[in-house]
């Protein structure tokens, strides 16, 4: 009986050992006034990209939703949309590339968009499963010297939301490389398993700056 007690004991640090407490956003309502401000590790001065994060949202019809946006002074450097039809999108400066995927809903997605300049070749991957390959801005450099906002989609530098765009939902486990992740990493990502943090975002560690009825909630992982 002492041996099955060790034991169970033994596994209970063992996985509590190897659990992760991650912070989750939530923002409750559809507002122009709600927003965090990601603080990134390095530049995001960009010729290769992974950027991943885990989604929900019960906000259906022909409603856009910005995911994700890194703006500049200039222009929206890099922006990840839900589109009006539902398709999910990114853009680099400029014209987007698109892709007809299932919708994301109230379960949780792990959604993933790699980019590499040399070849141009842009692809999203949605709980593992990778999208088609699209060629889309060969040769193109994602600019530094902006900030990245997640909740609303800045007309400006920081400023002029459009509470019609703004995010609804839970979204966290944000985390963005400077190099396109292997499939297989991206697959282990999904699973649940450690992976290398990413080196320009590490959600785990990335300062966050919350603005409005965001709520930060903590779950085990």
């Amino acid at each position: 009986m002492r041996l099955y007690a060790v034991l169970f004991l033994v596994a209970i640090s063992t996985m509590l050992a190897e659990s992760v407490s991650i912070n989750t956003l939530v923002f409750p309502s559809e507002t122009n006034s709600s927003y965090v401000e990601m603080v990134p590790q390095k530049p995001l001065n960009l010729r290769a990209f992974t950027l991943c994060m885990r989604v929900a949202t019960e906000l259906t019809g022909r409603r856009e939703i910005v995911l994700f946006a890194y703006r500049t002074q200039r222009a929206d450097e890099l922006n990840v949309w839900r589109e009006l039809d539902g398709r999910l999108s990114f853009y680099l400066a400029g014209e987007g590339v698109l892709f007809r995927v299932p919708d994301i809903g109230a379960l949780q997605t792990h959604l993933c968009v790699t980019w590499d300049s040399s070849s141009g070749a842009a692809a999203l991957f949605m709980d593992g499963r990778k999208s088609l390959t699209k060629i889309y801005k060969k040769g193109h450099t994602v600019q530094p010297g902006g900030k990245v906002i997640i909740g609303q989609d800045p007309d400006n530098y920081v400023g002029s939301f459009d509470a019609s765009q703004s995010f609804v939902g839970e979204i966290g486990d944000i985390n963005l490389w400077d190099s396109v992740l292997s499939d297989r990493m991206i697959q282990d990502m999904f699973s649940g398993k450690r992976v290398p943090r990413g080196n320009v975002f590490d959600w785990e560690t990335t300062q966050l700056k919350i603005n409005g009825e965001v709520v930060v909630v903590n779950t085990q992982q």
